[in-house]
């Protein structure tokens, strides 16, 4: 399907040119009061995974915000609230303890970027410190920082995320219940069975 593609790094440094000394130097190994102040404000992070064999998956998390826990510079605590449970980065983590972290803050331009080894932890206390409604999460994933660095905000002013006259209308957007029902393809689930479960499902965030 493509016919040029890029192979080599230095091709692709031919194309893109080098770094600034500013981009070079802007990463750190550790939490600093910035990125920890950040990651207070931040409701809503992206988590990368990978398998052992490499096969890639992004997930959101997202709940109040400081719900991310810094622990100390070099370490985070990111509760597992009840999802689907697929548990993809969950498995990933298992075979592949390399991730990575995007956080955002509504209204705010840049993005916070953080990787490291992650590892899954059951200790209650702290466990019992992610508590909300009196309702602990069964497990939490535990990051070892080995890098941090504000991601620049080109992105989000192109995309106009944070600007609402600029989203895109949903009026004629069909529901997430229309398009469950066509790619799970099951016989004994309508569109409003499958609604239905949506909506329960909602109503139980802790």
């Amino acid at each position: 399907m493509f016919q040029k593609k890029v192979t080599t790094e230095e091709e692709l440094r031919s194309i893109m040119g080098e770094p600034s000394e500013l981009v070079k130097r802007k990463v750190i190994s550790y939490l600093d009061h910035h990125c920890q102040r950040l990651i207070s404000l931040s409701p809503f992070v992206v988590l990368a995974t990978a398998d052992r064999f490499g096969y890639c998956d992004a997930s959101p998390r997202g709940d109040m915000p400081g719900f991310v826990r810094v622990i100390d510079e070099k370490h985070l605590l990111i509760p597992e609230r009840p999802g689907n449970k697929r548990g993809d980065s969950l498995r990933n983590i298992l075979s592949n303890p390399r991730i990575g972290l995007l956080f955002f803050i509504p209204g705010w331009k840049e993005t916070l970027r953080v990787n490291g080894k992650a590892c899954l932890v059951r200790d209650d206390a702290w466990l019992e410190q992610m508590a909300v409604n009196k309702a602990k999460p069964l497990i939490a994933i535990g990051v070892e920082v080995e890098e941090c660095f504000i991601h620049c905000a080109k992105a989000l002013l192109r995309s106009k995320l944070w600007q609402p006259e600029a989203w895109p209308s949903l009026e004629n957007f069909p529901s997430a219940a229309s398009i469950l029902h066509e790619h799970a393809r099951l016989s004994d689930m309508d569109v409003a069975k499958i609604e239905e479960r949506l909506q329960k499902s909602y109503t139980k965030l802790y």
